[in-house]
């Protein structure tokens, strides 16, 4: 086993790829609690559907770099979402629900009409859970993963305090003097990046699990907003980094792996929570 992964890391495109999907969890770690706590779980689930269809587009556009294309559609779907607000007609979770589920029809739709490949259940399969994606990315996906990620990382650092401000009390962070249409739209935005960069990684069906479930098990244990943004970053990263091993060694699918492993460790934090209450 141990020579396996030797031989398997000695390669740079799996090196590329243990990379890019540990920066891909941080930052997916990162917003997560954010999304949590502001009920917009819906929101990534949505917006990642957007992103497969602005994929199958990008495809039977024949263009050589899709994310070039899929970035500034998701997050022009983002910003229009936050924009909608109460003055749009459909609202809420029936907006996100119907953008998702037309999305993903239309996108599958595409593909099935335009595309030329001779494997299209293998690229949906590939798009929609990112079984091999990750290990294939060209070196200019990479920089601009690594690039992106960075941005997104220094982005929540400068503004923590306004972010935090406005996932607990909005209300409150407006009377105060915080603009919190503003910060809602860069949140909005970075989970726009986020969720095209994790494509990549888990797929497009599963984006959500990997924004959720480390904020979820850090809430098990941790109460202040620091201590579960901190747990819940290890916890993505480490999950990430061993499904990711699992995967090469194993030869599973990498994004249905890792989120098994972030499911069993939630399944261990709800325990250790359960037992710790039980103790008090």
């Amino acid at each position: 086993m141990l020579d396996t992964l030797r031989l398997y890391l000695a390669n740079s495109f799996v090196m590329n790829a243990l990379i890019v999907g540990t920066l891909i969890a941080l930052c997916s770690s990162l917003l997560g609690v954010t999304l949590v706590l502001k009920r917009f779980s819906f929101i990534g689930d949505g917006l990642s559907h957007v992103a497969f269809g602005a994929m199958a587009m990008a495809g039977v556009l024949h263009l050589s770099n899709d994310m070039l294309f899929v970035l500034p559609f998701t997050i022009l779907t983002a910003v229009l979402l936050l924009r909608g607000g109460k003055n749009a007609k459909v609202q809420g979770d029936a907006a996100i629900a119907m953008i998702s589920v037309g999305a993903l029809a239309l996108g599958y739709l595409m593909l099935n009409l335009f595309s030329k490949s001779s494997n299209l259940s293998g690229d949906v399969c590939t798009t929609l859970f990112g079984s091999t994606s990750i290990l294939t990315l060209s070196s200019m996906e990479v920089w601009l993963c690594i690039g992106l990620s960075i941005a997104a990382v220094v982005i929540f650092l400068l503004f923590y305090n306004k972010i935090f401000a406005v996932t607990f009390d909005e209300d409150f962070a407006r009377a105060a003097g915080t603009k919190a249409e503003a910060y809602n739209l860069l949140i909005a935005v970075m989970i726009a990046v986020i969720i095209v960069l994790a494509m990549n990684l888990v797929g497009s069906l599963l984006i959500s699990a990997l924004i959720i479930f480390p904020a979820m098990s850090a809430m098990q244990v941790f109460r202040s907003f620091r201590g579960v943004t901190i747990c819940s970053a290890v916890l993505s990263v480490t999950c990430s980094l061993v499904g990711m091993l699992i995967s090469i060694i194993g030869s599973t699918p990498v994004g249905s792996t890792i989120v098994a492993v972030d499911i069993a460790v939630f399944l261990i934090f709800a325990i250790i929570a359960r037992l710790g209450r039980k103790g008090s």
